[in-house]
């Protein structure tokens, strides 16, 4: 359905211009083009043919600036090429670049400032093509797939990559970054990415892009089959990540049909250097589990506000599952859940029998009462000393365990 909405834009286009038109993504491949063809040249119609911009047009193109451009931009002829002049509209929604829309000049007697003059007249048409551009495949073409998979490999350390990384334009020439990992908790996503690893990644990164154009501390996004990963100015704030998680809960809904589940966002630390992305993406990554396993941090976390599972995820896969006596006469006592959680938030909130009265729906006596019977089992005070911090690491690794396992993807 968009396919043909965007060859009906193209052939509108060329009717209104009275010009043949072409419609080209970021890496030349062919996507529409008009009927019109007035006065077709050698360089259209094997394009036609080919449905690929050869590499000689290419780099006459781009010596013209056509890759950087954000306004109309007029190529000349090139006789050695057969080709006459021609005008690139470059097609961005929101800063991001999803094509390019090319009009060209009847013959040398057709100057191209009069294709300029008439481009403001149908710039809505030209901006809705732009939005179709965006709606459709851009994040499986072939130029984005290959950039997003050199960024997850400089994520996961791989040198060459960390290397090619150091001439993207989305760098800005210098740092520091910071690195974002975005998680879905859903079953429906989890089982997609067990099922068609493939499908699920594209998903990913479909929703990661749609939800990060405009965006602007968010210079680039990435997708594996059940995490998208961002790279982002170390002056990113929490209210542009919290934008960008709405988003992808629009988008999930949108492109699946489904409910979105919930979202976790962790943010690493800020990378002075692409050779630090390794280390950044483990802080991202050890924040959006932090996160997922442990709701009070709000779902949006940076890696230093995630307290002790910042040593949770220093010590890997190994947290015992028995560490504590206490907290293993604890869990044999407590097998109705009422003693744990309430410890647990009477923790997260510094001693506060009011507030996590008032959070659980309790009364403060109930709270008490609670908090008598832990004494018993466990023949200590629950809030002293270092039996406080026991089990209250002994809660938060039991936590741990059941993170989400994105080294597993």
């Amino acid at each position: 359905m968009q396919n043909q909405q965007i060859e009906d834009l193209v052939e509108s286009l060329a009717q209104t211009l009275g010009r043949g038109l072409s419609l080209e993504d970021p890496d030349g491949v062919l996507l529409a083009y008009s009927s019109h063809q007035t006065s077709a040249d050698r360089v259209r119609v094997n394009f036609l043919l080919s449905k690929k911009v050869p590499a000689d047009v290419s780099e006459w193109q781009l010596r013209h600036g056509i890759a950087q451009a954000v306004r109309p931009v007029a190529v000349p002829a090139n006789e050695d090429l057969g080709m006459l002049g021609r005008v690139c509209v470059p097609l961005l929604v929101r800063g991001f670049r999803v094509g390019y829309l090319w009009v060209q000049q009847h013959s040398s007697e057709d100057p191209a400032p009069g294709i300029l003059a008439a481009l403001p007249a149908v710039r809505p048409t030209v901006d809705r093509l732009a939005e179709l551009l965006l709606e459709t495949d851009t994040a499986s073409s072939e130029r984005r797939t290959q950039r997003e998979a050199t960024f997850l490999a400089a994520c996961h350390g791989v040198a060459a990559a960390v290397e090619d990384l150091r001439g993207w334009r989305e760098l800005g020439g210098h740092g520091p970054w910071r690195v974002a990992l975005v998680h879905e908790l859903s079953e429906s996503s989890a089982r997609a990415g067990r099922e068609d690893p493939l499908e699920a990644a594209l998903l990913q990164r479909t929703i990661a892009l749609q939800a990060t154009v405009g965006v602007e501390p968010v210079r680039f996004s990435a997708g594996a089959s059940t995490h998208s990963v961002l790279l982002c100015e170390a002056r990113v704030g929490r209210s542009a990540l919290q934008h960008v998680v709405d988003r992808c809960r629009v988008e999930v809904v949108k492109r699946t049909g489904r409910p979105a589940g919930r979202f976790v966002l962790g943010l690493s630390e800020p990378a002075a250097d692409p050779r630090d992305f390794a280390d950044a993406f483990r802080q991202a990554q050890h924040a959006a589990q932090a996160d997922a396993v442990d709701p009070q941090l709000g779902g949006v976390s940076a890696f230093a506000e995630i307290g002790v599972y910042q040593f949770l995820g220093a010590m890997g896969w190994q947290v015992p599952a028995h560490g504590s006596v206490r907290f293993d006469e604890l869990c044999e006592a407590d097998r109705l859940e009422e003693l744990l959680p309430v410890l647990e938030l009477l923790y997260d909130k510094n001693g506060s029998v009011q507030d996590v009265a008032a959070q659980l729906h309790l009364h403060r006596s109930s709270v008490y009462n609670r908090l008598t019977r832990i004494r018993s089992i466990i023949g200590a005070d629950p809030l002293a000393g270092t039996v406080r911090l026991e089990l209250h690491l002994a809660l938060k690794a039991r936590r741990w365990r059941s993170r989400p396992r994105f080294e597993q993807s």
